[in-house]
């Protein structure tokens, strides 16, 4: 087993994952005494490395793509004190660092973890139910339903429809951005078949954020529903099928000679039958019309 303890926090792994606990001084972000422990399986680590300096040094640990869904739902910009996944290193403590280092290197290569993105979560998000006050509203999630409620701070034209409540179901995708300079942060929920480019301040799902200190912790939210949509990769792969089976079902007909007008509009009974039979969506019974009709 390897271990670190630091005033930032302490990691330890005994060989199948690493623990990351979070200090308890007063310097360690809000965000990450929140969040708590996390307990990284060794599957789901591509790498962890030791960066020196004058004062102090700091451990890094990467994960494969894909992993974690607090890393997807962040974009990757929750930055130093907030990221988790760095970890304060005294001095006199860098060689114990390096040894960390070794160790996990060693069961990466024993245990042969491929470095390639992954096609399901291996972090379980964070616990629900959970719910944070930030920016001009509040956001609830109990495992289910995201609740967005306004407070005095919010645009008239946001918060004249009241609360709002999302199923799960109905989300297509979350997102979290920090303040960054001049430009305000927000947590958005894409909504299915309802898109927007509405700027948060007067998008009803999302809440715009200023740069406070409890600005990270929506990034809390972001994770915890992040973890019970689909995976990324699932749903790339499930479109794919799609246009692949539709493809199969309406392959390309080949080029009849000039004069074969008898093949062309034997052609188009066929894709009038297959559009009357529910097989082809009227805008794709429109195109392969449309291309055939090209062709008489």
């Amino acid at each position: 087993m390897a271990e670190i303890l630091q005033r930032d926090g302490t990691w330890v792994f005994d060989g199948d994952a690493l623990r990351l606990t979070p200090g308890r001084d007063r310097n360690v972000s809000l965000f990450r005494r929140t969040l708590g422990e996390l307990v990284v399986p060794l599957g789901a680590l591509e790498g962890l490395s030791f960066e020196k300096g004058r004062r102090s040094g700091r451990l890094r640990l990467r994960l494969r793509n894909g992993a974690d869904p607090l890393l997807l739902a962040t974009g990757g910009r929750l930055t130093e004190p907030h990221d988790p996944y760095q970890l304060a290193v005294e001095p006199d403590r860098h060689g114990v660092a390096e040894y960390v280092v070794e160790e996990v290197r060693a069961a990466l290569l024993l245990a042969r973890v491929p470095a390639g993105p992954l096609d399901r979560y291996l972090l379980p998000g964070p616990a629900v139910p959970l719910s944070v006050s930030a920016g001009d509203g509040t956001v609830s999630f109990d495992g289910e339903r995201v609740r967005l409620e306004w407070n005095w701070k919010t645009e008239d034209a946001k918060s004249a429809a009241g609360a709002r409540t999302l199923a799960l179901g109905e989300l297509a995708g979350v997102d979290w951005h920090p303040a960054a300079g001049l430009e305000n942060g927000y947590l958005r929920f894409t909504v299915r078949g309802a898109p927007t480019e509405a700027p948060p301040k007067y998008d009803p799902n999302a809440v715009e954020l200023w740069g406070f200190k409890k600005d990270p912790l929506m990034a809390l939210v972001a994770a915890a529903v992040q973890a019970r949509l689909p995976h990324p990769t699932a749903v790339a792969s499930t479109a794919t099928a799609t246009a692949t089976a539709t493809a199969a079902v309406v392959p390309p007909a080949p080029r009849p000679a000039a004069d074969d007008h008898d093949a062309l509009l034997r052609r188009l009974r066929e894709l009038g039958e297959l559009h009357r039979a529910g097989v082809l969506t009227e805008d794709e019974f429109t195109l392969a019309k449309r291309a055939v009709l090209r062709r008489l």
